[in-house]
């Protein structure tokens, strides 16, 4: 197996595979979007999946695609389609809004993707106007059902923002009684592209369940399974499950198995770091695997102890990114 510094284990990667994106989400970018990388920029659909094959060679055992929106790259079932040959590889995962997804399901559920994490913060249609700017509720509704009808896991996740959608904690953990979806709610990070100030979440993990149990005082506590930056529970009677993931208090650090890659090749150990190595240069410089794998060993045995760790650094540097350009 893959140990990092620290001696967590390293089984998991997610690989962003583009920074654009079809919904202008508040707490992703701006209004105006962003300054989208150049088609060079971006790593080429052969050089990820020479950079995933290393990967999995050197103990990475399950792959999640994201962006950006992962389906408006062109050709992305194509590349999903290469990636799930790529021997070793364990499990094949997809984050997405929904907005385009529903015509490619059949094709997914072919390629042995058990699991899809749906970004969906709101079921009302004009709250969900004021976060994304765009008016694709009833496509990512339609992406659900979808994915439900063909038996692939649903994981919803929802940032919880003050002021824009508190209302929609009850409805969204709603959903688990009667569909079997995992709702995942996520205190809101400070990667929004400059467009405003994240501080300290006024909904922290505390507050969203306290939220949660007024609800349903019966709330149970489940086992959370290895690696999880969840912590899980389940109404009584309710087929689905509730998670809140403490993004920003950064609890689950000590058991964290992932590594990033974003867009243009940047590796990343941790969420708040700036980026560790550039990866596309390795990639063009036809450099072989074995030296690539020297250099991702390297990095790995200077990984960040947690996210607080590895904010100090990108905060020296004046960093402010995107979730789309990290990777979501």
């Amino acid at each position: 197996m893959l140990f990092d510094n620290h001696n967590r284990p390293l089984t998991y990667l997610r690989l962003a595979v583009t920074d654009r994106c079809n919904l202008r989400c508040s707490y992703c970018m701006p209004e105006h979007g962003l300054e989208w990388l150049s088609r060079a920029a971006l790593l080429t659909y052969e050089e990820m999946l020479r950079l995933c094959r290393i990967l999995v060679q050197l103990g990475i055992q399950k792959i999640r695609i994201t962006g950006g929106e992962p389906f408006v790259r062109k050709d992305l079932m194509q590349f999903l389609q290469h990636l799930s040959e790529i021997e070793g590889l364990q499990e094949l995962t997809i984050t997405t809004n929904g907005v385009a997804t529903a015509q490619h399901i059949p094709q997914l559920k072919a390629l042995g993707v058990k699991s899809v994490n749906l970004s969906l913060d709101t079921l009302n249609r004009q709250r969900f106007f004021e976060i994304t700017r765009r008016d694709e509720l009833p496509a990512v509704l339609h992406t659900m059902e979808s994915l439900l009808q063909h038996h692939i896991q649903v994981k919803i996740n929802a940032v919880v923002m003050q002021g824009k959608n508190e209302a929609d904690i009850y409805e969204l953990a709603r959903l688990t009684q009667f569909k079997p979806v995992d709702v995942r709610f996520i205190e809101e990070m400070p990667f929004n592209g400059g467009d405003h100030i994240t501080s300290t979440p006024f909904w922290n993990h505390l507050k969203i369940l306290e939220t949660l149990q007024s609800h349903w005082p019966g709330l149970q506590k489940l086992q959370d399974p290895p690696f999880s930056t969840s912590m899980n529970y389940q109404a009584p009677g309710h087929l689905g499950t509730i998670g809140i993931i403490a993004a920003w208090t950064r609890s689950f650090c000590g058991s964290c198995n992932r590594i990033r890659v974003t867009p243009q090749g940047m590796l990343k150990t941790c969420l708040y770091d700036h980026g560790v190595l550039d990866i596309r240069e390795l990639l063009r410089n036809h450099t072989q695997d074995e030296v690539i794998k020297y250099h991702l060993l390297a990095a790995f045995q200077q990984r960040a102890k947690d996210g607080w760790e590895a904010e100090k650094e990108s905060a020296r540097r004046g960093i402010t990114e995107s979730m789309a350009t990290i990777g979501g």
